[in-house]
């Protein structure tokens, strides 16, 4: 009687031994839960509040009083000829002034023969800054009219910017993961399933652009400076869990 009972404590010792082997390949052995990932996607437009036009005047004297005398005069025609228009004198600024010696070359029979000294020429470049985008954009596009008054003067083509630039991104953000969370929903609820917790997330760089035109994206993101009417997206990448039903 008591080896019978031996043998049966072995048999039982088997069967536990075979479940826990059992259980802890089952488990093992469990697939991975599975997951989605989508592309969410954040846009707006916008009107630029803030233009920047650079400038620069040229004057050129044999002598280099004379030269600076010229650009202060020229300068100040500047300054009068925009205020005139309604743009805050506060708004302009002037870089300091970049001096050159001028030659001209010297032939004799044709031959090149060597360099004589022809005077100075001084360069002054110039930035209006102006939350006044309107005024300030008719002003400059007149601005090449000085040089019918002798000076010379070279504008060129307004900068837009928009100072709420951080709000947008934020915002265009939080657009693409909701977008992005809304999107892999669908997929999973089409599919039977339920979306589980976000696994990871990643957002793509942005893209600000003239609001309309077909202007290319770049794979470092673009900003564009040269339109006033602008648009800005962004995507979102995330990664979903997926819980079965």
């Amino acid at each position: 009687m008591g080896n019978l009972w031996k043998y049966i404590i072995i048999a039982v010792g088997f069967v536990l031994a075979a479940i826990v082997v059992a259980a802890a390949y089952t488990e093992g052995h469990k697939p991975a839960q599975g997951t989605i990932s989508v592309t969410g996607l954040g846009e707006t437009e916008f009107t630029s509040d803030l233009i920047v036009i650079e400038g620069n005047i040229t004057v050129e004297a044999y002598e280099a009083a004379d030269a600076y005398h010229n650009l202060e005069r020229d300068r100040a025609k500047t300054v009068e000829f925009l205020a005139s228009k309604g743009v805050n004198e506060e708004t302009i600024s002037f870089e300091m002034p970049n001096t050159n010696e001028l030659f001209r070359s010297i032939y004799e029979n044709g031959d090149y023969i060597g360099q004589q000294f022809a005077g100075y020429q001084i360069s002054q470049s110039f930035t209006i800054e102006s939350a006044d985008v309107d005024t300030t954009e008719a002003a400059a596009r007149e601005l090449p009219s000085l040089i019918a008054e002798g000076i010379d003067i070279h504008v060129f083509n307004p900068m837009y910017y928009y100072t709420g630039l951080e709000d947008v991104k934020l915002e265009l953000l939080s657009a693409a993961a909701a977008d992005a969370r809304e999107r892999a929903a669908n997929i999973a609820k089409s599919s039977n399933s339920a979306l589980g917790e976000l696994k990871l997330s990643r957002a793509g760089v942005f893209q600000i652009t003239a609001a309309t035109g077909d202007e290319e994206f770049s794979a470092g993101g673009s900003f564009n400076l040269s339109s006033r009417e602008k648009k800005a997206r962004v995507t979102v990448r995330s990664e979903f869990f997926i819980d079965e039903k």
